[in-house]
């Protein structure tokens, strides 16, 4: 009888385009792989594009590795952010990222639930093609 090892290691796959225009996804680390309480996810934005004004019952924080955006969140002037900055995001915060540059927006988000649950301005849950 033989005993499975648990895999701790895993190979990212590349962001692949979604049901959401110009947004690029793969969900790194989640429930499919047996986390609790954590979801990482890597994101592209394509130039233009735009995640939709959205909130979350959770943390999350993003890490922008590449590219420029712009941050738009709970009504506020919105904020502009490049590679090498971290955005943080209270539950339940409206927020929007959009690609504000000329060329991709490379980010990788970490949440404090899995899986996440993204809702619309009107309380409506976003039926995310990911979701995991």
């Amino acid at each position: 009888m033989s005993t499975a090892q648990p895999q701790f290691v895993f190979e990212n796959l590349a962001p692949a385009p979604s049901a959401l225009p110009g947004i690029h996804h793969v969900t790194l680390a989640g429930s499919h792989q047996g986390l609790r309480q954590l979801s990482v996810w890597q994101q592209v934005l394509e130039p233009g594009a735009a995640t939709p004004p959205h909130r979350h019952d959770c943390e999350e924080v993003v890490l922008c590795t590449a590219g420029r955006g712009e941050l738009r969140i709970d009504g506020q002037p919105s904020q502009a952010f490049g590679a090498d900055t971290t955005l943080r995001l209270p539950p339940q915060v409206l927020h929007e990222i959009v690609n504000a540059g000329g060329e991709p927006l490379h980010m990788v988000a970490v949440f404090s639930e899995t899986p996440v649950t993204a809702y619309l301005p009107d309380g409506e849950a976003i039926d995310l093609p990911w979701h995991t």
